[in-house]
């Protein structure tokens, strides 16, 4: 069913091609649905102020304030050297806080006359700070008359409250609400998705209704029964997407894989020297159990670093290469391959030596392919893959590549999901001759409800307990601005650790080579040319200084983050003198990078240097200690992933969080977190909580325009449950929705190509 014509309508028709061009281009908005589905940021009432305190910085914002003071200034200049260059200083108030707003030039004669003292105005502009004050400079305005004379008053498309809308510089949150006034009449016309029983059952109010509610609102009531509604929107279009995928997993063939009774996986269980947690053994039976149904596994495996995810993974693989099937896992860099199969390989020992002299009874072959391998070696290896020798392979997309074929493909696992393209993955699922089991592990905890939502077509296991022997991590901020004497201690910290016989982590945010991203950091790039030659020098004093802790205040802001090679330089030649010390990146050759891990996992090297390339499955027990530099550069998510790196033998582990951030910033908070918890779940709630949530759907995977805009993913839980157990009903009763089209309507608009192949390939 085609949408409705009145929301199709595109924008040029309704508001001209100047303003739908801005529109199109600044906020992705095409069609008169598209701008009615642009809600209002927040509501301001006429009798109450924005709070100037908390204005962010270098973000574009709309405040409603009251004039304070205006006031002329003349000055000289080299466009005025007489003295006739004009400044207005307009200070704004809203009872909590005061914002200047500075005019230039021409600029300033509207303004001197229209924004006198005692005036209301919405202002919008970007904020900035100018003498240690936030200001905005030639902000836009919009004055806000009480009475009702003149056609642009407050009351001709407000009410008593004002919505502000997320708005761009091009275009201010006043004139996006005046081109919603313009469009509001086709609210009517809105096809509701929403069955009628759910509606009525819930005490919904119409789509058309909420619509109208959310850009007019009269009462605070009414935007509340809006957002009631429109969040139910969200949940459920998403929700029944992925009910419908999940339905049609349910119809696909595939062969059931069974352990048999005394094969591979008894052979491998038996020499395990230690026993499983009850959560292995919890997981491993609801992965066995889907393994043996005749349509395939969809399972998402969720760990915390270090609970044992890799063995349950095998576990499976070894399930289903008793079962005359093969199994491969899909690792996201060569490192982390290789160091896959190093670790298959041990624990598996005679088990791994199929077709070897020395080889056990049920042995099978574990073959790695990667894409530096010499060209005898991947021969070898595609040979095996292709007679059914190996059982079990692991490797890096290589493995997608069309020359790879499986003799009888029967399971995918796809290590740390969130780093591989959806079309890698269906790539490799089509190498099966029936679609072939999927098991996707991710190491970064994921809240329950965000795993219904991007997840939301795989069941969900959680392994949240460590096994035995594990050591816990003590963590701490370092405060190296504030306290320089903290950083020097933590280089201590590290020579104690190496003289106890341990290993230490020291990680930055860049490799630090001459052909180093321009992306070094956005905070620079804005820096003039004309200032570039004088900073190269501070530049230089400020990486010297960043190993010793006392870089100049605010260079945290400044300069460019840390970089690997700079730091093992330094602390080379300064505080870790004497020790072995190298570095780790993602741009050395893999050879060097796996000689350089085997040393460390060896011993011979004390301390690495390296950048997040060892974020994910490097296993060295006797590293106990971890400085990550720059720390505030790094996401919450990833540093307690990088924290999983130390502590993994019997020694207790540190990680110390450096950063040159001050003590109230919002990046101090970050690291405070982290340090004081180690469950991964609430840091991953918190992290949510901090980054805007963005498009669940995965933005950067589907390219389409976010799909939700009033559900958050962390505070409405209880509606993505209850979306979600709704959907399986609707979806169970009417796969093709034929009853439902104004639900189908929602779904094609939801889904188009790219985010349904998105869905498709999940």
């Amino acid at each position: 069913m085609d949408l409705v014509p009145a929301l199709q309508e595109p924008l040029k028709k309704v508001l001209g091609p100047a303003t739908a061009k801005v529109m199109a281009e600044h906020l992705g908005l095409h069609t008169v649905g598209d701008l009615l589905h642009h809600y209002p940021r927040r509501y301001e009432e006429r009798g109450q102020l924005t709070h100037l305190a908390d204005l962010p910085m270098d973000e574009h914002v709309t405040v409603v304030a009251q004039v304070a003071d205006a006031r002329l200034h003349t000055f000289a200049s080299s466009k005025a050297p007489r003295g006739k260059g004009q400044r207005l200083e307009v200070t704004i108030t809203d009872g909590s806080g005061r914002l200047q707003l500075v005019f230039f030039g021409n600029g300033v004669h509207k303004p001197h006359k229209e924004l006198l003292p005692g005036t209301r105005a919405m202002f919008a502009g970007k904020v900035s700070v100018f003498n240690r004050r936030l200001q905005l400079a030639h902000p836009a305005y919009e004055l806000l008359r009480g009475d009702t004379e003149g056609e642009e008053t407050v009351e001709s498309w407000a009410g008593a409250l004002i919505p502000l809308y997320p708005a761009t510089a091009k275009l201010e949150s006043w004139k996006l609400a005046k081109a919603i006034q313009t469009v509001l009449p086709s609210a009517q016309e809105a096809v509701d998705p929403l069955p009628d029983s759910l509606r009525e059952g819930r005490g919904l109010v119409s789509l058309p209704e909420a619509l109208l509610k959310i850009h007019r609102p009269h009462t605070k009531a009414d935007i509340e029964d809006a957002r009631a509604r429109l969040k139910w929107d969200e949940a459920f279009v998403l929700q029944v997407a992925l009910a419908r995928r999940r339905h049609a997993e349910t119809q696909l063939p595939a062969v059931p894989r069974k352990p048999s009774p005394d094969g591979l996986l008894t052979a491998f269980d038996d020499r395990l020297p230690f026993t499983l947690t009850d959560g292995q053994r919890k997981v491993s039976r609801e992965i066995f159990d889907d393994l043996a149904t005749d349509h395939p596994m969809h399972r998402l495996l969720q760990g915390e670093v270090g609970s044992g995810k890799t063995l349950v993974a095998l576990r499976a693989m070894l399930a289903v290469v008793d079962s005359g099937g093969q199994a491969v896992m899909l690792a996201p860099t060569e490192v982390l391959a290789q160091q896959h199969h190093r670790s298959v390989v041990e624990m598996m020992g005679e088990l791994a030596e199929g077709g070897m002299l020395g080889g056990a009874e049920h042995a099978t072959k574990v073959v790695l392919l990667t894409g530096s391998m010499g060209a005898a070696a991947r021969r070898h290896a595609l040979l095996d893959l292709a007679t059914g020798e190996a059982g079990i392979v692991i490797g890096t997309h290589a493995l997608i590549e069309d020359k790879v074929q499986f003799h009888d493909l029967g399971l995918v696992v796809v290590d740390e999901q969130h780093r591989f393209g959806v079309e890698q993955r269906d790539a490799l699922r089509g190498k099966g001759k029936q679609p072939p089991h999927l098991l996707v592990m991710t190491a970064t905890p994921i809240p329950r409800t965000v795993a219904m939502t991007v997840f939301g077509d795989l069941e969900t296991s959680v392994l949240d307990q460590l096994p035995a022997g594990r050591s816990p991590i003590a963590s701490h901020v370092v405060p190296a601005a504030d306290k320089p004497h903290f950083l020097a201690r933590a280089w201590e910290r590290v020579r104690e650790e190496v003289s106890n016989g341990h290993q230490a982590y020291v990680v930055c945010p860049r490799i630090g080579d001459e052909d180093d991203d321009p992306k070094k950091d956005p905070k620079k790039d804005s820096k003039k040319d004309s200032k570039k030659d004088s900073k190269k020098d501070s530049k230089k004093d400020s990486k010297k200084k960043a190993a010793q802790g006392n870089a100049p205040e605010g260079d945290a802001e400044k300069r460019p983050p840390l970089a690997v090679l700079d730091v093992a330089e330094q602390l080379a030649k300064g505080p870790l003198q004497g020790l072995k010390v190298e570095v780790l990146h993602g741009r050395m050759q893999p050879d060097d990078k796996d000689a350089v891990m085997r040393r460390f996992a060896a011993g011979e090297t004390d301390v690495l240097v390296a950048t997040t390339v060892i974020e994910v499955g490097v296993n060295v027990p006797n590293a106990t200690a971890m400085v990550i530099m720059d720390a505030d550069r790094f996401g919450v998510s990833q540093l307690h992933q990088l924290r999983g790196r130390v502590g993994r033998g019997s020694a207790p582990g540190l990680c110390l969080l450096v950063s040159e951030m001050p003590e109230a910033s919002a990046a101090r908070q970050r690291l405070n977190a982290v340090a004081s918890t180690r469950d991964g779940f609430e840091l991953s709630r918190i992290d949510l909580e901090q980054r805007r949530e963005g498009d669940v759907l995965g933005q950067a995977q589907s390219g389409a325009r976010t799909s939700l805009r009033v559900l958050a993913v962390i505070e409405d839980e209880e509606i993505i449950a209850q979306a979600r157990q709704e959907a399986a009903d609707v979806v169970a009763a009417d796969p093709e929705l034929t009853g439902l089209p104004g639900l189908r309507t929602a779904l094609e608009a939801l889904l188009d190509e790219e985010r349904e192949q998105y869905l498709e390939k999940g």
